[in-house]
């Protein structure tokens, strides 16, 4: 049994505590150019070719390093079929969709874009417009200027469980990744998080879900190349109108990675690996999927077990420090929680889900280089995996915690 540490992986196994793995069906992987030709071929709504003129200026914006996706490839076949439509290279801008994460270094988008690193910047925050409102006129849309300035906007990203939307990709990549406070702050505050139907893996009837959507139609996304994956890798690419994009392969998704569950467990070992366990705000995703999912595994007073590598600590983005100073700063993570049901500023939103879970559950971070940080922040450090368990605890294991839905058996 192995599970993700970094990009290696340890083996889990506590000889005296009974363990069952959650491992998902996994679909069947598609080789992902051929799958993008095709969906550029065959895409949900208009061509491509309809939406774009020779003498557009076009923005592509593409996911960040916190998600693992092939964008290079991605992004070289919509390189490819855009020059088709007698666009030439040089009236294409590449935006890395940050939203409030830190960003990429050279190294880094050159190692995730390949020959088209030229082509790249990262999203400024700070240089945005508004290009509408939602929520009746209350939340301003402010989107980065390259996108903003486009003629044609373009994205690239990928459709996974998502702890908010659902599941990611879509209009999300452009509106959160390439747009300004005011929408995070909006979508990702609490009076929204505890909304009816914002959840993870649900996306009809979502409202955090038809927010961005809306907000990307304000922001004039023409086209999105997304896909979709799970433990067996790559397995679906659609393009066309982002709503369907997202809906289809959300049901690929869904079937590929739900793992029925009909019992509990005393103790959730939650898989991550890279690049989410590069810090602690990305990590903590893997406890908060498991515990605010479709279905809570573990009894009360359950723990949850993170394996983290953290080489960048908490992390270095504005989200990623306000999300440290929220923690670092409470006594408790009730009184946390509560304070927060009040409000918090954009990015903070993952200490507010944290402190949700942490009423309920101990969360211990095992194998870190950042152990420090880990005990400043309400969580438990711990060397290895058998620390943080209790002997003749019965164990359930989510070798991948960020591609496993854990469903009701009755649903």
């Amino acid at each position: 049994m192995e599970i993700p540490l970094g990009a290696g992986t340890i083996d889990p196994a506590v000889p005296d505590c009974p363990t069952t793995v959650a491992d998902p069906p996994g679909g069947e992987p598609v080789d992902v150019r051929e799958a993008a030709q095709r969906a550029l071929e065959d895409p949900l709504g208009a061509p491509l070719s309809t939406r774009v003129d020779p003498d557009d200026d076009v923005t592509i914006v593409v996911t960040d390093v916190t998600r693992k996706a092939p964008d290079d490839i991605l992004l070289d076949v919509l390189l490819e079929r855009l020059a088709a439509c007698g666009i030439e290279r040089e009236q294409v801008t590449v935006v890395i969709g940050l939203g409030l994460h830190r960003p990429m270094t050279d190294d880094e988008i050159e190692a995730m874009l390949g020959p088209h690193a030229d082509l790249a910047a990262n999203h400024d925050p700070e240089s945005v417009v508004v290009v509408g409102t939602v929520a009746d006129g209350e939340v301003p849309v402010e989107i980065g200027e390259p996108v903003a300035d486009a003629d044609t906007v373009l994205s690239t990203g990928v459709v996974e469980p998502h702890q908010y939307a659902g599941f990611s990709g879509g209009a999300k990549t452009v509106v959160i990744g390439a747009g300004g406070e005011s929408l995070i702050r909006y979508t990702h505050g609490p009076e929204m998080l505890a909304r009816e139907g914002v959840r993870l893996g649900r996306v009809e009837g979502n409202p955090f879900r038809e927010t961005l959507d809306a907000a990307g139609d304000l922001a004039g996304l023409d086209f999105s190349v997304n896909l979709t994956h799970g433990p067996a890798g790559v397995l679906g690419v659609r393009a066309g109108d982002g709503r369907r994009v997202v809906r289809e392969l959300a049901a690929i998704a869904r079937d590929a990675l739900s793992v029925p569950i009909d019992r509990e467990f005393d103790a959730v070992v939650c898989g991550v690996g890279a690049p989410k366990d590069a810090n602690l705000y990305q990590a903590t995703r893997g406890a908060t999927y498991v515990a605010l999912g479709d279905r809570n595994p573990l009894r009360e007073g359950g723990r949850l077990v993170v394996p983290a590598a953290l080489p960048e600590g908490v992390g270095d983005g504005t989200g990623e420090q306000r999300f440290y100073r929220r923690l670092s700063g409470a006594n408790d993570a009730e009184t946390l929680y509560r304070a927060m049901r009040e409000g918090y500023e954009p990015g903070a939103q993952r200490a507010f889900v944290v402190a949700r879970v942490l009423r309920e559950h101990d969360l211990y971070i095992t194998n870190s280089e950042a152990p420090t940080v880990v005990e400043d922040c309400l969580m438990h450090a711990e060397a290895d995996v058998a620390d943080a368990l209790e002997s003749g605890s019965e164990v359930l294991v989510v070798p991948d915690a960020l591609n496993t839905l854990l469903v009701d058996p009755d649903t």
